[in-house]
């Protein structure tokens, strides 16, 4: 269970359900159902009859929810699977015109508080961060088999890390690495401490491993155009990233579909030739960030950014 029970608050969670306006009756889908906090919300807002179609990659995430949500169950269709799959799942469950799409990005104090799934740096752990155990590849795997440059090419890519090559010759170095603290302290040592950051030094690395273990990018551009395609007139996607990969990801796609012609600009003033068609309007210019207040409430919130945008008539 999450720290706090269900009494747990999601990040951003009065922006997000604002954002969704959820009314009575309207279908919603949840493309990372987590612990069910904002799904809760809206299946209470679209009582007595709205449904909601809840996804999540990790079993243990899927039955927490389906514990909390006991008493809508009757209007939730819940689904072991990743939101990449957005588009076959919504499908077949019946959602093929839904009034929202919710993207809640990034792992949970669920995943962290539990050891045995690698991705805290601090606990000692296995070497796995997948989501969904099914999930063919494992940090494990990409530590001890990568060789320098891939691995500091997959640091530096995913996780922004400007040590990657140190960071990578150390791990080499250091094979074969188990655990989530050996790791931990092998970056340490290889970029020098702490040295006053307010972050681990590790968490970059942690970071790269995991979204290269999941596909999280890949995932996320798939998942994109699909919950668009699933969205009736004035209907929203609500996004809530947590690193600018991700948040790059969102407002490029945001961008280019509120847009008709996405011709290259080197192409004009010669007539448009793409045939796109803008399917989105952008409510949020500039992403929602988080309070002081919630920050200091929960430090995580710090680098959550909000995106909306809301389907166009057709």
């Amino acid at each position: 269970m999450l720290a706090g029970g269900w009494g747990h608050v999601p990040v951003l969670f009065d922006e997000v359900l604002a954002a969704l306006k959820p009314q009575p009756g309207q279908w919603f889908i949840d493309g990372t159902l987590g612990a069910g906090g904002h799904a809760q919300a809206v299946l209470e807002a679209t009582a007595p009859d709205g449904r909601l179609l809840g996804l999540d990659a990790d079993p243990r995430a899927l039955e927490i929810a389906r514990q909390r949500l006991t008493a809508y169950q009757d209007r939730v269709h819940f689904v072991n699977a990743n939101f990449a799959e957005l588009a076959e799942v919504a499908r077949r469950e019946g959602f093929l015109s839904v009034q929202g799409v919710l993207l809640d990005l990034g792992f949970s104090s669920l995943q962290v508080e539990d050891a045995g799934r690698g991705f805290a740096i601090q606990v000692e752990g296995p070497l796995d961060m997948r989501y969904d155990p099914r999930t063919p590849t494992t940090a494990h795997a990409l530590v001890n088999n990568l060789d320098p440059a891939d691995l500091a090419d997959l640091i530096y890519r995913y996780g922004e890390e400007r040590h990657s090559r140190a960071i990578a010759r150390a791990i080499v170095a250091a094979r074969p690495i188990s655990t989530t603290t050996q790791l931990a302290e092998v970056i340490s040592r290889a970029v020098g401490g702490r040295r006053g950051a307010r972050i681990h030094p590790a968490t970059r690395t942690f970071q790269a491993l995991r979204i290269a273990v999941n596909d999280e990018l890949g995932a996320l551009a798939r998942a994109l155009p699909a919950a668009v395609n699933l969205l009736s007139p004035g209907g929203r996607l609500v996004v809530l990233t947590f690193h600018s990969l991700e948040d790059r990801i969102v407002k490029e796609f945001f961008v280019r579909e509120a847009r008709d012609c996405i011709c290259p600009q080197e192409r004009y003033p010669l007539p448009c030739t793409c045939g796109h068609r803008a399917t989105l309007h952008i409510i949020t210019k500039k992403p929602i960030t988080s309070s002081v207040r919630e920050i200091q409430t929960n430090p995580r919130a710090r680098s959550a950014k909000l995106r909306v945008a809301e389907r166009r008539e057709t």
